[in-house]
């Protein structure tokens, strides 16, 4: 485009552009922060965000590099528990998931039809979301990040917020950011130091999971002189072609253990591995051929089952997103179409089902709050965790296909986001570790 050195379209760019400053600067306005003592760290991010405006996207392959020496890794401190048990978000965290909402309705919604079509994520859309620092909310301060203390539920809210506009591209975008809490939470001082800064940046890295294991069996590690050799195969990798980090999951000495693997590295290989749903998370199939990474690639005393927990977690708040993406469609339709001279509405049988929607997810999002707010305050999560993500395997594929059936024939057609987002939601069940909260 002439003029326009990104390659954006005019209309897009000023749209999005809008979009995302306007966030930013909801942000750094807010009485909030100097409320809770995070203005410095969010003064950082604000202007890391805005000094270069909403430039290309970063280069595959990027060298990780140490920024500061850390002796010790550094972990967000647990949330203080309220004195009454309350799942109201506070002021701060409605100002975040309302800046997210206002960005997925306006930026993500009126691609999404395109991405599911295009079974990609554009540029455009992922250079303006890496510029809104959603993998910084959970970095400690220490590197470049605003987490004084664990933001689990914030993040939650962020995640449903933004699959409200697409689920598909909500996972694309959100993934870095989980990689990053998890480094967070489980990363040693030196991996912290290397890979944490990164994703603080103007252009963060896109890093993905690659924790479960497909048909083919699987994925181990042995160790060798310097380091370990991961082989196996690992499905449904959320975009592996952009990546430039992955945690992968092998079986060390009969235990799970999580690696982290470059790109660049040898014998690391990707093929598009297209899929049912989420179209836009540009779903791949990573193989690992003796892939050699050094000793200090492990993360070290890794509990297994806590980080499948946040990844449930994870998936559940994007579920619950989708869902009510379903809902705040259907009423208005439904009150909008007429048939036999009355809209459809007025029917006992449409009007409880759209009922039943709405209580279902309700259920779906107290359980998952209430998960939330537990790991925020440090505590276990595994069976709250696997409630929500049960509620939103099982009630979302419902939802979804209500939301189908409540639009009759044009629920069938693409004309109407009801048929991608069935399809979006009936991935919840084959996704369960594929987004860390």
């Amino acid at each position: 485009h002439i003029g326009n050195p990104s390659g954006m379209s005019d209309s897009f760019q000023s749209r999005v552009m809008g979009q995302g400053l306007r966030w930013l600067n909801r942000l750094a306005g807010s009485r909030l922060l100097d409320d809770a003592g995070r203005r410095a760290g969010f003064t950082r991010l604000l202007y890391g965000a805005s000094r270069t405006g909403f430039g290309a996207a970063g280069l595959a392959n990027r060298p990780f590099r140490a920024v500061i020496k850390a002796a010790r890794a550094a972990r967000p401190a647990a949330a203080r528990a309220p004195d009454l048990f309350d799942l109201q978000p506070t002021d701060e965290q409605q100002m975040l998931a309302d800046a997210a909402r206002d960005f997925a309705d306006h930026a993500i919604r009126p691609i999404a039809a395109a991405a599911d079509r295009d079974h990609a994520t554009g540029e455009e859309l992922l250079t303006t979301a890496a510029e809104l620092g959603l993998a910084a909310i959970q970095v400690p301060e220490e590197h470049g990040g605003t987490a004084a203390e664990r933001a689990h539920t914030t993040q939650a809210l962020i995640a449903e917020s933004l699959a409200h506009g697409d689920m598909g591209i909500a996972l694309r975008l959100l993934s870095g950011a989980g990689v990053a809490t998890l480094l967070a939470e489980y990363g040693s001082g030196a991996q912290q130091a290397r890979f944490l800064p990164a994703f603080c940046e103007e252009q963060p890295p896109h890093a993905a999971l690659a924790i479960a294991d497909g048909r083919d069996g699987t994925t181990t590690a042995s160790e060798q002189a310097g380091g370990y050799r991961l082989r196996g195969c690992k499905p449904l990798v959320i975009d592996a072609g952009r990546a430039e980090l992955f945690v992968v999951a092998a079986e060390l000495d009969g235990r799970e253990e999580l690696f982290l693997v470059e790109s660049g590295s040898p014998g690391l290989r990707w093929t598009p591995q297209p899929a049912m749903g989420l179209h836009a998370a540009s779903l791949s199939r990573l193989n690992l051929d003796d892939v050699a990474v050094p000793t200090d690639a492990r993360l070290p005393a890794v509990d297994a089952d806590a980080v499948r927990a946040a990844c449930r977690l994870g998936i559940a708040a994007l579920a619950a997103g989708t869902c009510r993406a379903v809902l705040d469609y259907v009423i208005p339709y439904a009150n909008e179409r007429q048939a036999f001279g009355e809209p459809i509405s007025h029917r006992q049988a449409v009007a409880f089902l759209i009922a039943d929607i709405g209580i279902e997810l309700e259920g779906l999002r107290l359980l998952l709050l209430r998960a939330a707010a537990r790991r925020d305050a440090g505590r276990e999560i595994v069976r709250d965790a696997a409630l929500a993500h049960g509620m939103a395997v099982r009630q979302g594929r419902r939802i979804g296909s209500d939301g189908v059936q409540l639009l009759g024939g044009h629920g069938f057609v693409c004309e109407h986001p009801v048929e991608r987002w069935y399809r979006d939601l009936c991935a919840v069940s084959a996704l369960s570790t594929h987004f860390y909260l």
